[in-house]
């Protein structure tokens, strides 16, 4: 844990829920982790209650497993949330590229043209973790281009539920390029406000990586079995 950050007492539970989802997301607390209670309320500045509470609205989205007498833990994706959950995302993103490309306009192209700039400064570098922040960060704008907040919603509902994914599938040089050639495509469909094309390609982004993580976890599952 670093330096404690104390917690403001107004809307003291959202506050507090919310950074927990927020290292969760980025990594800080893994998949599988056991959550350490005592540590992280010195690090808010807080008694328990309103972390067991944060805790629970977290176990509500899926983030978080709280399991009788033995604490809670980060939860992690199971194969089945892979096959489930990944073709929804899959539509929400061409749905939300479609919508983006007819409502963006030179600023925001501008804006998203930065953003793409900072995360391919990070592949370069091979910071994976500011990497995927940035990654993020691209694919909730082209949310929010879109104006539809019920989209956004939905989005990061299954956001939430997939967030172990990123720390199942390690990325190799050949996958990782891959996915910058991907993101390189989606910048360039989006400057051409080309929509149909933006939603295909979107949605062939997801099920690639949807693909390229099964394969990381059966691997992964094989590795165990041989142990």
């Amino acid at each position: 844990m670093t330096a404690p950050t104390i917690v403001p007492r107004l809307n003291l539970h959202d506050t507090v829920t919310t950074a927990l989802r927020g290292m969760i997301l980025d990594g800080v607390l893994a998949p599988g982790e056991k959550i350490a209670e005592r540590a992280l309320c010195e690090r808010f500045g807080i008694s328990r209650t309103p972390l067991r509470e944060a805790l629970k609205v977290l176990a509500s989205e899926g983030l978080i497993d709280l399991l009788p007498r033995r604490g809670a833990t980060v939860a992690q994706i199971t194969e089945a949330d892979i096959r489930d959950l990944f073709p929804i995302m899959g539509a929400l993103e061409g749905l939300a590229g479609e919508l983006a490309c007819a409502r963006v306009d030179a600023r925001d192209i501008r804006h998203l043209r930065a953003l793409h700039d900072q995360m391919m400064d990070s592949y370069a570098r091979r910071d994976e973790h500011r990497y995927l922040r940035q990654n993020r960060k691209i694919h909730e704008t082209i949310f929010a281009l879109a104006r539809n907040p019920a989209l956004s919603e939905m989005y990061q509902q299954i956001l939430t539920r997939i967030h172990a994914c990123r720390f199942i599938l390690k990325k190799c040089d050949r996958d990782w390029a891959a996915a910058v050639a991907e993101h390189a495509e989606i910048m360039d469909a989006l400057a051409q406000r080309d929509g149909a094309r933006l939603s295909r390609l979107m949605r062939d982004h997801i099920a690639g990586t949807s693909a390229r993580i099964a394969l990381a976890s059966l691997d992964g599952n094989e590795e165990r079995d041989a142990v």
